[in-house]
């Protein structure tokens, strides 16, 4: 692996004709899965993320940055549309999971983005950008509700995912990526590196939505004999094959950015690295020790923080300065406005369908300025079950105060970041006042943007609740 200082360099002019012009580009690069503490910069203190930590020396680090979903289909619908997933009923994983026998009847919800959502890769191809998809989707139809919702349907030029064949993280036999490597993402950086070579005579959007590090939990051999012989089990991290697989992530992103570097774009590209919800940390009660967001509460699935809060970090030369931190709460939904502005673009008119809708802010005005204040709440509204959760519940973070409402019981549950990031003690009780007026507000939002509620389950049995089912409830 290349040191992060080679792969952050200076442009090489020398590797191109003439200095980019117009509009910046714009590099998404989504991780899966990856908790708030999954990077060095981040403070794990087992996972090995030069690249990252580079990239966030470089630009501005946000400290309270959000997913919209617990879980990474809303999310990644979120940061096409700059929707909440609630106004899109786009709100689980797709295609979801079934429980007939548990407490509540999840909503008829939307199982792909539908086709009349304009996403931010189609604004973009329409002023001019090439984009190009690469990696997961996870946001079509399937069956006879496929149609148009593949990214090619949606605003992409070009999307590859792994291919056909693979298993898991491994290329099936006789595929290797340019190194020799036969993981699924080294071969993905490839396409991600032959987008931008191919790209360089015009502005473009690359959006590289990595798998890793998704279960299963499988890494490149030579990293994770690397990471054993490295492994303490005091460590708060320490699960050598996980680190493998952020290791990958991590290299990946270095040779994208040595790419930009070559091509002499670096100093003309916005670049964007964020994760579609916090790290998996149990499974129906049982910790799977694949990682750890402490100090956070839970993760993937759950209704608490570690469910939420992700790494996010932002580099645009010649407007972020250097070793910036933001402590902003800002959210997936934020990401469309603010490439919108990047691009020059104003979201009204013909340019979008139903402007007022468009739930997130530009953070073009946190780039300049850190220190910045938004005033606006953020909300989540999560009505399933899943195997890391904690059952259907919405929430909502207004200043330092996190309030969640729990839809069995109905209970309600108030928390302040400030000094109880773990979300240990609840105030509710302590606080009435601010409670309740917390939860009329989520309400309302509830309301505002027609979120879908979870009803009675008249087939309701304690003793088979957490059953799955393929059949319909």
């Amino acid at each position: 692996m290349m040191p992060a200082a080679s792969l952050m360099g200076q442009t090489n002019t020398e590797s191109v004709a003439a200095k980019p012009t117009g509009p910046p580009n714009i590099v998404m690069l989504l991780a899966d899965d990856l908790g708030w503490t999954g990077l060095g910069c981040y403070g794990s203190d087992f996972y090995e993320t030069p690249n990252l930590d580079a990239l966030a020396g470089s630009g501005v680090k946000f400290t309270d940055a959000y997913a919209a979903c617990t879980v990474c289909s809303p999310t990644r619908a979120s940061v096409m549309t700059g929707k909440y997933p609630a106004r899109l009923h786009l709100t689980d994983f797709i295609a979801g999971q079934n429980r007939p026998y548990a407490k509540m009847r999840i909503p008829n919800w939307t199982k792909r983005l539908q086709p009349q959502q304009q996403t931010i890769a189609e604004l973009l191809r329409e002023a001019g950008y090439r984009t190009g998809h690469i990696g997961k989707w996870h946001l079509s139809g399937q069956g006879n509700r496929a149609a148009g919702t593949l990214p090619t349907d949606q605003g992409f030029d070009v999307s590859i995912d792994n291919p056909q064949g693979s298993r898991g993280y491994f290329l099936k036999s006789g595929t290797r990526s340019k190194s020799g490597s036969d993981f699924t993402t080294d071969w993905l950086t490839d396409k991600a590196c032959e987008f931008i070579d191919d790209s360089k005579s015009s502005p473009f959007f690359l959006y590289f939505a990595y798998h890793v590090p998704h279960t299963p939990i499988q890494g490149r051999a030579d990293l994770v004999e690397s990471f054993e012989a490295k492994r303490d089990p005091t460590k708060i991290h320490n699960n050598a094959t996980y680190a493998a697989m952020v290791a990958s992530l991590d290299q990946s992103v270095g040779r994208v950015l040595e790419t930009l570097d070559r091509n002499g774009l670096s100093d003309h590209t916005v670049i964007i690295f964020t994760s579609d919800n916090g790290g998996l940390t149990q499974r129906y009660g049982k910790h799977d020790e694949f990682t750890e967001n402490l100090p956070l509460r839970r993760g993937k699935g759950s209704a608490y923080e570690g469910g939420v809060r992700v790494p996010a970090i932002v580099r645009w030369p010649g407007v972020t300065k250097p070793n910036q931190v933001c402590d902003q709460p800002i959210m997936t939904i934020d990401y469309f406005p603010t490439f919108a502005q990047i691009a020059g673009l104003q979201i009204k008119g013909s340019a979008i369908n139903n402007p007022a809708e468009i739930d997130g802010r530009s953070l073009v005005p946190l780039l300049t300025d850190p220190t910045i204040t938004f005033d606006r709440n953020l909300y989540w509204h999560y009505p399933h079950y899943h195997a890391g959760g904690d059952g259907p519940y919405s929430a909502i973070r207004s200043g330092d105060y996190r309030l969640i409402e729990f839809h069995e019981d109905n209970s309600i549950h108030l928390y302040n970041l400030a000094n109880d990031i773990g979300e240990q003690h609840d105030l509710a009780a302590e606080l009435p006042d601010r409670a309740n007026k917390l939860r009329a507000e989520l309400t309302h939002w509830r309301d505002r943007v027609d979120a879908q509620m979870p009803t009675d389950n008249p087939d309701f049995d304690p003793h088979r609740a957490t059953v799955v089912s393929k059949r319909k409830s």
